[in-house]
């Protein structure tokens, strides 16, 4: 399938430029910083202009998101990591979870990327320890700190080099050791899942997720 960029867009000088062209598209793909991309979701509300957001480290403003999008019938794609294998992992991590709350195994999440990554844990990282506790009676919550409680779950985070994203779980427990890997080679995996987001995202309202995509 063919799809064509119109215009790109990197600072409010270009906002203002590059507008008309904005207008033309129709699907935008928001990929920004944590700080731009409450702004960025709404100037394209502003134009009602279906946006899929691959930014995280801005979920604080989502109800608000979402009530404008629910109240103007907007329409919003959003997910913290658009790889459809990271997201195949997510699915077995929440499976993962349940049998390890079943029969005992402590949890633990990793993550190691590039230097100039700015949010830590990743938003990848903050959703598989956010899926664990959801599936656990254990872990009140989860953290970066390196000596925490027994009912805290923990995120190691690593920062080196140029890596584009490595993200582990691990179930353990006496008698083993179970472990989930997801390494991404490039950005190109997160290319294809935003732009499968942005062509399922035409022609509805509403916010959406990967789920909605691989239920589609």
């Amino acid at each position: 399938m063919h799809h064509e960029v119109v215009v790109t867009i990197d600072n409010d000088q270009e906002w203002q430029e590059r507008l008309p062209l904005l207008k033309t598209a129709e699907v935008a793909i928001e990929f920004s910083q944590p700080d731009q991309a409450f702004n960025n979701i709404n100037r394209c509300f502003d134009l009602h202009l279906p946006v899929v957001v691959g930014t995280t480290a801005w979920y604080d403003k989502l109800d608000e998101v979402k009530q404008r999008c629910h109240d103007e019938g907007q329409s919003l794609f959003y997910a913290p990591n658009f790889s459809i294998g990271m997201n195949m992992v997510f699915l077995l991590n929440k499976q993962l979870a349940r049998f390890a709350e079943k029969y005992g195994y402590n949890m633990s999440v990793s993550e190691t990327h590039h230097i100039h990554k700015l949010d830590k844990p990743s938003g990848t990282a903050a959703k598989l320890a956010n899926d664990i506790i959801n599936e656990s009676n254990r872990y009140r919550y989860w953290s970066i700190d390196e000596t925490i409680p027994d009912d805290v779950l923990p995120i190691e985070v690593t920062r080196e080099g140029e890596v584009f994203g490595i993200h582990s779980i691990t179930a353990q427990s006496t008698a083993d050791r179970i472990t989930l890997i997801h390494e991404a080679f490039s950005r190109e995996g997160l290319a294809k899942g935003a732009l499968a987001a942005a062509q399922f995202l035409l022609g509805k309202t509403g916010c959406f997720t990967m789920e909605d995509l691989f239920n589609s």
